[in-house]
């Protein structure tokens, strides 16, 4: 099974609610499929923002259950782990651009492809997916505070002082657990290609 028919199976296996039909017809319209997950540190390759998708959702899930064992889902729902790990980097979608660059290849000067940024709709990171996400469907609270602060620290609101986050994580362990999952699959499932 290739990485788009896995999260589609993922993805109509457990969220079931109202607009996300529409949703995942837009995202199967877009680039979600053949994005990078970064312009040059994890999975900056085609497929790289599902591969990336995918690894995020086995962690949180993997996680949660160490967290809460065997009745998990009494603290959090399956349809809520696969909304926030399959869509927590929406805002990624028509976002990278492919261009090519001049580099030295064994004494030769060749074009290299490399990915460059082209935000059309500047408005954050994880707040941005929160938006777009709402567009199609409606989110819980936890769902939005999860997607919304899932990259912790890195986020530009917490490097500029905000200490929302830290009300964020004690109000929502879930999205704590989550940025855990987000991070361990960044850095120990997935590399960078030069």
């Amino acid at each position: 099974m290739n990485y788009q028919d896995e999260f589609i199976k993922i993805f109509s296996e457990n969220v079931k609610r109202e607009g996300a039909n529409n949703l995942l017809e837009w995202l199967l319209k877009s680039d979600f499929f053949t994005a990078p997950a970064s312009s040059k540190f994890h999975s900056n390759f085609a497929g790289g923002l599902v591969f990336h998708s995918l690894n995020v959702y086995k962690r949180f899930l993997n996680n949660v259950k160490k967290e809460y064992g065997e009745k998990f889902e009494e603290k959090i729902s399956l349809e809520t782990i696969a909304i926030c790990a399959l869509l927590h980097d929406v805002c990624k979608v028509d976002y990278y651009k492919e261009d090519y660059r001049n580099v030295k290849v064994d004494g030769v000067w060749v074009q290299k492809p490399y990915y460059t940024i082209e935000d059309k709709l500047p408005y954050g990171h994880g707040e941005k997916s929160v938006y777009i996400i709402s567009g199609f469907m409606k989110l819980t609270r936890e769902e939005a505070m999860i997607i919304n602060w899932h990259m912790g620290g890195f986020d530009q609101r917490v490097m500029g002082g905000s200490y929302a986050i830290s009300q964020a994580f004690y109000a929502f362990p879930n999205a704590m657990l989550f940025h855990i999952s987000d991070m361990e699959a960044t850095y120990l499932d997935e590399v960078a290609l030069n």
